[in-house]
């Protein structure tokens, strides 16, 4: 009897979540383009919604038996989730790096709740997703809120969806010639891949990781440049 008793608070749960997440992606899918571009100005008359998707993560605390999968897009949808939150509370603005709170930036304001605890975006992004749940994806998955961030998907990650989506967004990355320009001999590339250089190359060097998901063919001994990055809003 306990056992059914606990498969069904188990299957709650799960509805729960799915539900929950279903919530994000239904926003995600009616304000972000297919190139990323997020209307906040019709995203601020669906912010109730948001709210109760941010609701759920406030109550939820990971558990030592999800996958890495669970973990990974709960993580990510949480700190896409809640930068979005943060935008809309400042919005009307042309970047999040006018952000700023008793002297943190956007990034070091502990203001997002998982689970009664607070965490600002750079705790997740660094010693969450980097350091526990490591994947270079992750920083395709991770919006900044800006022009020459990977774009924000318009889909939420689930456990299931979770590698595809972070390798499609990954291809879509490497190859928009706005934040990548990728020849033969010569690449000037995100900064992305400058900051967090160490890990791109865990498994070989820069170029070895690009031509992964890169359309055109970079050859080992390439001059690699970095672009300027921009941080004006990804907005309409």
């Amino acid at each position: 009897m306990k056992k059914i008793l606990f498969t069904f608070i188990a299957f709650l749960m799960l509805l729960h979540t799915n539900a929950q997440t279903s919530i994000f992606n239904d926003l995600l899918q009616k304000h972000v383009s297919d190139e990323g571009i997020v209307d906040y100005q019709s995203f601020k008359k669906d912010e109730a919604k948001l709210d109760s998707y941010i609701k759920y993560l406030e109550k939820t605390t990971p558990e030592s038996s999800w996958s890495k999968d669970k973990e990974r897009a709960f993580w990510i949808n949480a700190y896409n989730a809640y930068t979005i939150k943060l935008i809309l509370e400042n919005y009307p603005l042309k970047s999040i790096m006018e952000i700023e709170r008793k002297d943190k930036n956007a990034w070091k304001i502990p203001f997002a709740k998982i689970g009664n605890t607070n965490y600002s975006l750079d705790h997740i992004e660094h010693q969450i997703l980097r350091k526990k749940l490591f994947d270079p994806k992750i920083h395709v998955g991770v919006n900044c809120a800006s022009m020459s961030c990977p774009k924000l998907g318009n889909v939420a990650f689930t456990k299931e969806n979770i590698d595809a989506e972070l390798t499609k967004l990954m291809k879509a990355f490497i190859n928009d010639p706005n934040r990548n320009k990728i020849t033969e001999k010569r690449i000037q590339i995100s900064e992305i891949f400058n900051w967090f250089k160490g890990d791109f190359t865990k498994n070989g060097s820069i170029i070895d990781y690009l031509n992964k998901y890169s359309e055109n063919e970079i050859k080992s001994n390439a001059k690699i440049s970095y672009l300027k990055y921009d941080w004006s809003l990804n907005g309409k």
